[in-house]
């Protein structure tokens, strides 16, 4: 099922109109195997024509190297487009393996700097904390990026795995435009206070992963046996060993309900993220992932589909049921601190 132009909806109370429907494109450069650079740069000039405006990566994803691939193209559409990038994974020099966290405000301006020359712009639409440094206080961390705002080299906030607390916190400092957290059929825990929080506060939800990694497409069923050895999902527990069987063997209801509308599975499980909009009340943009130029007309079109209570039923017990976490180590999730 393919479609046009998607729909539009505002970054919380205080940000920008975007399409419904953003695009991660950390894969572009970095954690998803092999890259190709042409499929790439296809893919996001066919993403705007579908009314894609929202544009995600960070200075992690890389080490650098993702926003210098974006640089070019969003310098060819500069009005039409939202940059969002984001700062806190340091990367040791002696040790470009490693992230270490920070917040601190010597190392905000150091990382706001280096975004700027790399995106080769005036100013970040809306710039993201990462992850959290629980040792810096994250009204420390906001006012540091308050100032960013007032200076004009960010326009508007963004927070990433914050738990409800430190959004309440954070927005008292400063109004934050959107929570970056993962959020898909297989990943809901941010339901339990995350979305109320932003709810009440008026701040959008930017889920990412939305296709869980790809693994709701069905394009691989085990990471080990299919996935590159560079392919950052092998290390993810949900996505290896019997994980992975028991996980897989959930796609069941979302193939079904994907007949039902000569959809694809990762239409329907887009269509579900979309849906939580309705749900929660509060808008909802998700920045699924790709490299390929049929495939974000695919996830676009997903923006279309309307699911039927029945449906949403049928497709609500599967999270539940998910085997092994989304990440090794938790304790940088908002889950992990709640």
């Amino acid at each position: 099922m393919t479609d046009s132009t998607i729909p539009t909806a505002r970054l919380g109370a205080t940000g920008p109109e975007v399409g419904v429907q953003g695009l991660g494109c950390m894969g572009m450069s970095f954690a998803y195997g092999p890259v190709d650079a042409k499929a790439s740069r296809a893919t996001l000039e066919r993403a705007l024509e579908l009314g894609v405006t929202l544009y995600d990566t960070a200075d992690a994803y890389g080490m650098g190297e993702n926003e210098k691939f974006l640089s070019p193209f969003f310098k060819s559409h500069r009005d039409r487009l939202v940059i969002a990038t984001k700062f806190a994974l340091s990367i040791p020099a002696d040790d470009p393996t490693r992230r270490v966290i920070r917040n601190d405000a010597p190392y905000i301006r150091q990382a706001v700097e280096a975004s700027l020359k790399r995106l080769d712009v005036d100013v970040i639409d809306l710039y993201y904390m990462h992850r959290r440094d629980v040792n810096v206080p994250i009204e420390e961390t906001v006012a540091t990026m308050a100032e960013l705002v007032r200076e004009g080299k960010v326009k508007h906030l963004g927070l990433s795995e914050v738990t409800a607390q430190e959004l309440h916190a954070a927005q008292a400092v400063h109004p934050i435009a959107a929570v970056q957290s993962e959020w898909s059929l297989f990943s809901r825990d941010i339901e339990a206070n995350v979305v109320p929080a932003a709810r009440e506060l008026g701040v959008a939800l930017v889920p990412y992963s939305p296709l869980g990694r790809g693994f709701l497409t069905g394009s691989f069923t085990n990471a080990d046996k299919e996935l590159s050895s560079d392919d950052f999902r092998r290390q993810q527990p949900r996505f290896t060993g019997d994980n992975a069987a028991a996980n897989a063997a959930l796609l069941e209801p979302v193939r079904s309900v994907a007949e039902a509308h000569d959809a694809s599975p990762g239409q329907i499980a887009l269509a579900w993220v979309q849906q939580r909009s309705a749900v929660h009340g509060l808008p909802v943009i998700p920045i699924p992932g790709t490299r390929k130029p049929t495939r974000v007309e695919e996830n676009a079109a997903a923006t279309h589909i309307v699911l039927t209570e029945a449906e949403l039923a049928l497709l609500e017990p599967i999270a539940a049921k998910v085997a092994g976490e989304r990440y090794a180590d938790m304790t940088f999730t908002s889950a992990g601190r709640e």
